[in-house]
Order: C-alpha cells, then structure tokens, then sequence
C-alpha cells in the first residue's frame, strides 16, 4: 500500500468569516512500504522449501513516482534448497505503469542465497506481467524466465527455466475477506523443476484486519519430490499465513 501524507487544516483560520480550507500536500515522490509474515509453509511455485515447515519472511519496496521501484523480500528456507544455505534473499528493480484498466509490470530478480559456501546456487530472472481490474476481480497473467546458468543445472551443464501463470483474485463487496486462484506451469529441465515440467495451482482466501493480513490456502502440483527427509514437498497442503504491512 502507498503511504499518503494529509494537509493539517488551517485551525487558526477557523474563526474567519471566510471558509478555510484544507491543503493537501503534494504526493511525495517516493513511497516506501513493508510486510513482515510468518507462514506455516513457504512454497514456491508449488514444492516446499522449507521441509513443510514455518518460515519468517519479510520484505521492503522504494517506489518512485515515475514507475519505477526497487525492492528486497526474504525468507528462511530449507539447507537442501542451496547448498546449505538457510536464507533466500531476492533483489528485485523494476517498473509498473497503468495503461486504462490494464497494469503492465516488468523487471529482474536476482536470487540469493547467503551461506551456499560459494556453491553455484544464486540466478537472475526477469520477468513480465499484465493485469485488469474488473470491478472486484483482477485477473493477471505472468512469465519468468531465467537464462541459463550454473546455478540452474541438473547435469547437463547451463540450462534455463520458463515460468507462465495466471492468477485471478477479487474481493468480497463490502467485507474484509479476499479470494484467489491460482495456475501455473514451470517448463523445464532444471534444477527448478528438478527434471521434468510440471504444474502447479493454488486456491486461498485471505481476512484483512488493520495492518494485519490472515491467510489460508491449499497448494497443490502434479509432480513428486522428496526431500532428504522423506517428506513429499511437492504433495498437496494447507498453508496458513499472517502478515504484517506499514
């Protein structure tokens, strides 16, 4: 969310006979906002990569008037994600504009993985999007691609990854209570797909209380992967979320 700044009223005017009335201030040229959650399972595109297991995550975005923005998100995730590390720290810089209804969205996040003990773990992907807002709903459609690196291969030296989705979301007329949906499919092999493609979807709702964001989804994808410790981090569940914004 945009923090805006209000015009103080003009008080010691009041008294004149003449209206006074209030200044708002100019919009200010950047905007900064954050979110901090805790989450009972942090999945990306589908496959755990915490083990099934809580994760903290945090994240916080400079957006200039003009479009563009720069922002960072992390988590805490699993030691068989990369190479031991225990954090992910995405780097993001991009830029959004509003063409009528439609929001184009495009720009390059680079994966970090602190503490991967100089392994080839860390990537660069740009990626692209386009929503419209219809009344309620928006729907949104997506790709990601990550050029071919070390840090993607599964064997077979560099190799690159494709990710395309559709999301749709609305919310409930005059309740705090949000709904989403979601589609997509990663196109493979690399270590992202961990071999072959496959497709993964989602379907949430999400309570909102003052800054406070309460979320449920159940998460799902037609592929199976274990972890180390057995657990099938790919199998359908029930993520449960709390959010934080300022």
């Amino acid at each position: 969310m945009r923090k805006s700044i209000l015009g103080l009223s003009a008080v010691a005017l009041a008294a004149l006979s003449v209206p006074a009335f209030a200044q708002e201030e100019p919009t200010p040229a950047l905007t900064v906002t954050g979110n901090a959650a805790v989450v009972t399972d942090y999945r990306f595109r589908g496959i755990s990569q915490t083990d099934k297991r809580f994760a903290l995550q945090g994240g916080i975005t400079v957006t200039h008037e003009s479009g563009f923005y720069v922002s960072t998100w992390g988590s805490s995730i699993d030691d068989y994600v990369a190479a031991g590390s225990d954090q992910e720290l995405d780097l993001i810089a991009g830029y959004s504009t509003t063409f009528g209804a439609a929001t184009v969205d495009v720009g390059v996040l680079y994966y970090y993985y602190p503490g991967s003990g100089g392994a080839n773990t860390d990537f660069v992907e740009p990626y692209a999007s386009i929503k419209g807002t219809f009344g309620p709903a928006t729907a949104k459609l997506s790709a990601a691609y990550a050029p071919k690196a070390k840090a993607l291969s599964i064997g077979g030296g560099k190799e690159d990854n494709l990710y395309v989705a559709g999301d749709l979301s609305a919310s409930v007329p005059n309740t705090p209570i949000g709904v989403s949906a979601h589609l997509g499919h990663s196109f493979g092999p690399s270590y992202l797909t961990i071999g072959d493609e496959y497709t993964d979807w989602s379907v949430g709702a999400t309570y909102t209380w003052s800054h406070l964001t309460f979320g449920v989804s159940y998460v799902d994808t037609n592929k199976s992967l274990y972890s180390p410790s057995g657990r099938n981090i790919s199998k359908a569940g029930v993520v449960g979320s709390i959010t934080a914004s300022f």
